[in-house]
């Protein structure tokens, strides 16, 4: 047993030497967490996790790793920027990095290549090391040259590369390997880690692959090196299948999430890990429920790894999976399926709805004109696409969506657990409109402003898919077809939306006319809040009745404004700690411009944001609280359109969207600086003292760019707290 930098690492039978740790970490205290750092899975019996960054309270995940593999050595990093000399320079990592390469090489002079990483390869030299760049191109065949190279993860494209690759580090030699893994998944869609990734595919073999997971700082912003015995995956199931001696809720915690992500990861031809993990199925998959979340590390082992499974799996080899019926439901027995011809226009990215539903197991046949085979569509089922792996207990299966590339025709796609059908567009694909056949699917209840009348509608409402869309060009609501079943013509419904969207834009100074429409789609379930942001906006199903009915949307839903809100914010106008405050700036516009709701009526006014205001104020307008109490911090908003109106507001925005690449705010000091010295030039008022009495910090030099205009404070603010 050994502790590094504060932090228990287990050494034990089984697990990996305890003087690889040492060595790797000798002088190592913490490493850099640049961007948003990824995650590794490490399960190999020579394996150790080097470092682990955050991912909840009291879990963390493997960032870095190392293993041994034949002859040769590899130490994995969960993130590209590790290579970077912004990193390198970062608490002890660039220190990190050269015990790294000399463990890897098992000596102290190594001969070291590196692809594509400038930073490396001076920070490398600076440390004393024969380095050389590898050359960009068939750089695997100048491997016997060197004793370590330094390469990026997804580098040994092709089979002579890996193959050349794996015969290096078997054979003796060392490699330090960079990837995130849940970048590398955004950039091909439709591919899996445990399949497809290059990388993985041959570091498998040590027992240590690269995951989608994310993770974040242990501590002042970097990651703390060393970690728990249960972040690795075998001493983790061990924990697991002996149980432990007395009850252990963060032991508990963190062998779950470790073997989650495991079971996730490995790759299906792994002999070590997953026929232990498989050997936990002989009770039987608990099937998740809402209302009857799933618990327990068994069941959601049992149900990850089948999930993984199916997602591996071609689509003739899939079957309906029993939780579908419970979500995101069941397609009525005898329900006709369909051959439908859908038009598919290529200026507008993003998600196109067919009004078809792939029942779960149910084979489909998308064809496309073979002109459109190299236009990167692909065919998406499900909606739901948060992925619930992080929650203590599943409402619904963590992962139901599905991708294919239409890369042949026909293509056949599949689910086990069905969803609505899409056909996607990648961005920036350009103008002309493809017609996509689309057999063996259901049909679901769509309305599209503008092309399905209202006697339309009373037919399309009932048909048997278990979801339904409300559609325009500017936006899309999903709900389940069962709360549309009565809904009269939603013409005046969808045209209040539309109104909606085209307040957020006007605010927000950009057109109304839209590249692709919002989606906002309910699930019983969501990845992170009450409800949040994105495409789509992802909210649970009470908020379903707000969607679909007018009345209620009139009312100005708050959940539902702030998310398109969120949507509709610039980074270069919203600075540390007014994420949550200046979203609502559009909040209130719909609720004002287009509800027509008084200002009287706006969620904290009045006294109470007065009273909250004066406590601000009495404890000396500390920064730190304002940034702490998103409605406190709205206040100050509020001040300022109350004085200026809303026209103020759509003016300065519009002067931001106008700026040139060198003229936008770059640190949080300038975004605050610009945000004063604009509003107060478009009001033709210093608002300086008005920041400096609220306790938001700027510049001496922002404030004298603007101390020529008049002094302003709002009518009623306390006169103590006034500065001159």
């Amino acid at each position: 047993m050994m502790r590094l930098a504060g932090v228990l690492l287990v050494l034990e039978s089984g697990s990996p030497p305890a003087d690889d740790a040492a060595e790797l970490l000798a002088g190592v205290s913490a490493v850099a967490a640049p961007g948003v750092p990824g995650t590794l899975s490490v399960f190999g019996d020579s394996a150790l996790v080097v470092a682990a960054g955050r991912v909840r309270d009291r879990v963390l995940a493997p960032v870095i790793g190392a293993a041994r593999m034949g002859a040769g050595r590899i130490v994995a990093f969960a993130h590209t920027g590790y290579f970077d000399g912004a990193a390198l320079g970062a608490a002890d990592t660039g220190r990190f990095v050269a015990n790294a390469v000399r463990w890897a090489a098992g000596r102290e002079d190594p001969r070291v290549g590196v692809l594509r990483a400038e930073g490396l390869l001076r920070h490398l030299r600076g440390a004393g090391f024969d380095v050389e760049a590898l050359p960009s191109r068939d750089w695997w065949m100048s491997l016997d040259r060197f004793r370590v190279v330094c390469l990026p993860g997804n580098a040994p494209e092709g089979n002579a590369a890996r193959e050349a690759l794996g015969r290096f580090v078997s054979g003796g030699g060392g490699l330090l390997w960079t990837e995130c893994g849940w970048g590398w998944l955004q950039l091909h869609p439709g591919r899996t880690l445990p399949e497809d990734h290059p990388g993985n595919r041959l570091m498998a073999a040590a027992g240590m692959v690269w995951s989608d997971g994310t993770a974040g700082p242990t501590g002042d912003g970097v990651i703390r090196a060393g970690a728990p015995r249960l972040a690795h995956a075998a001493l983790a199931l061990e924990w697991v299948l002996q149980g432990p001696e007395r009850p252990d809720p963060a032991g508990a915690a963190q062998a779950e999430a470790t073997l989650l992500e495991a079971a996730r990861a490995v790759p299906p031809g792994d002999r070590f890990l997953l026929p232990r993990l498989r050997a936990l199925r002989e009770g039987g998959t608990e099937i998740p429920v809402p209302g009857r979340p799933l618990r327990g590390i068994r069941g959601r082992v049992v149900l990850a790894l089948e999930v993984r499974e199916l997602e591996c799996r071609p689509a003739e080899s899939i079957r309906a999976h029993p939780a579908a019926e419970a979500f995101p439901g069941a397609v009525p027995a005898g329900a006709p399926r369909v051959r439908r011809t859908v038009p598919v226009d290529l200026k507008i990215p993003g998600w196109h709805g067919t009004g078809l539903y792939a029942a779960p197991g149910d084979r489909l046949a998308v064809r496309i004109p073979e002109s459109a085979a190299g236009t990167g569509l692909q065919v998406r089922i499900g909606c739901h696409t948060d992925r619930l792996w992080h929650h203590e207990g599943w409402a619904r299966v963590p992962s139901i969506c599905r991708r294919w590339p239409l890369d042949r025709s026909p293509a056949v796609v599949a689910s086990p657990f069905g969803g609505l059908l899409y056909i996607e567009v990648p961005p920036r694909r350009g103008p002309g409109v493809v017609e996509v056949s689309i057999e063996g699917a259901v049909e679901s209840p769509w309305y599209r402003l503008g092309a399905t009348s209202a006697a339309e509608w009373r037919e399309v409402r009932s048909r048997p898919g278990p979801w339904a869309e409300l559609e325009t060009a500017k936006i899309v609501v999903t709900v389940p077809s069962e709360r549309v079943r009565d809904l009269e013509d939603p013409g005046d419904l969808m045209r209040f939306w539309d109104r909606v969207l085209d307040a957020c834009a006007d605010l927000a100074a950009r057109p109304r006319e839209r590249e692709r429409p919002e989606r906002i789609v309910a699930d019983v379930q969501i990845s992170a809040g009450y409800m949040h942001s994105g495409y789509p906006v992802m909210t649970h199903l009470d908020a379903v009745e707000d969607m679909i009915r007018l009345d209620r949307l009139k009312q100005g839903p708050w959940g539902l404004l702030h998310e398109l809100g969120h949507n509709h914010q610039s980074g270069d106008w919203t600075f540390e700690g007014a994420g949550e405050v200046t979203v609502n700036l559009f909040t209130r516009y719909v609720q004002d411009t287009v509800c027509g709701i008084p200002r009287a009526k706006w969620r904290h006014t009045g006294e109470a944001a007065m009273k909250a205001l004066r406590a601000h104020l009495a404890a000396g307008a500390p920064f730190e609280r304002w940034k702490a109490d998103p409605f406190l911090a709205l206040t100050m908003y509020d001040q300022l359109q109350e004085a200026f109106g809303w026209e103020a507001f759509r003016k300065v925005f519009a002067e931001y969207r106008s700026l040139g690449a060198g003229e936008r705010p770059r640190t949080d000091a300038e975004k605050r600086d610009q945000w004063l010295v604009r509003f107060s030039r478009a009001v033709g008022r210093n608002l300086g003292p008005f920041f400096e009495a609220w306790g938001v910090p700027t510049s001496e030099g922002a404030r004298a760019s603007v101390a020529a205009l008049p002094v302003w404070f709002p009518v009623g603010f306390p006169a103590s707290r006034r500065t001159p």
